[in-house]
């Protein structure tokens, strides 16, 4: 993984064993723009504290949470900790470096594949989504970038941003992530 993405992203990458060890290599080296953090590493019990400690010491910088099979309880409450997203190991490489952009974005990143609580209210029409603006939105919601949005829905990228910005004004919210949240809460992902 270290080797294609110092390939693919010309990006200088660090790998640690440890919660520890990756804790004293933040020490030694500084921040990092972004750390990739498997939920099932050395120290990462009990809990999720060690994000936490992570965040405080790499400068609230990103982190985005690998793992082959954690729930979507585990990946809310990280989330709520201040994690920046979840792919799981089973995903392509690309998808990856996709999920890696979106969060260096600034963005709440979970993959397609990975499906919420199915306990969640459904949107009414209060909200005055179109049927097309509930699409959209779900696939904000599962982590996607506008032009991927573009493909999969077989429109053109202005036409997703224009229904981004609709989205946003009609859930009063003022960027795409507050859009993600809500639709994580209302949408069956």
């Amino acid at each position: 993984m270290a080797n294609y993405l110092t390939a693919e992203m010309d990006a200088e990458v660090r790998q640690a064993s440890s919660v520890q060890e990756l804790e004293a290599l933040i020490e030694a080296k500084g921040p990092f723009d972004i750390v990739l953090l498997d939920l099932i590493m050395p120290g990462m019990t009990p809990g999720l504290d060690a994000i936490t400690r992570i965040l405080e010491l790499n400068q609230h910088n990103p982190i985005l949470l690998l793992s082959g099979s954690a729930s979507p309880g585990v990946v809310h409450e990280a989330l709520d900790i201040g994690a920046s997203g979840y792919i799981d190991k089973s995903q392509s490489a690309r998808s990856l470096v996709n999920a890696i952009n979106f969060v260096l974005a600034g963005e709440i990143y979970l993959p397609m594949s990975f499906r919420l609580n199915t306990a969640r209210p459904s949107i009414t029409d209060e909200t005055g989504l179109t049927p097309k603006e509930i699409e959209v939105l779900r696939c904000l919601t599962n982590g996607m970038m506008n032009k991927e949005i573009a493909q999969s829905l077989g429109v053109s990228e202005v036409t997703i941003k224009m229904h981004v910005r609709s989205i946003c004004a009609k859930l009063n919210v003022k960027n795409r992530t507050q859009a993600a949240m809500i639709g994580s809460q209302f949408l069956l992902v």
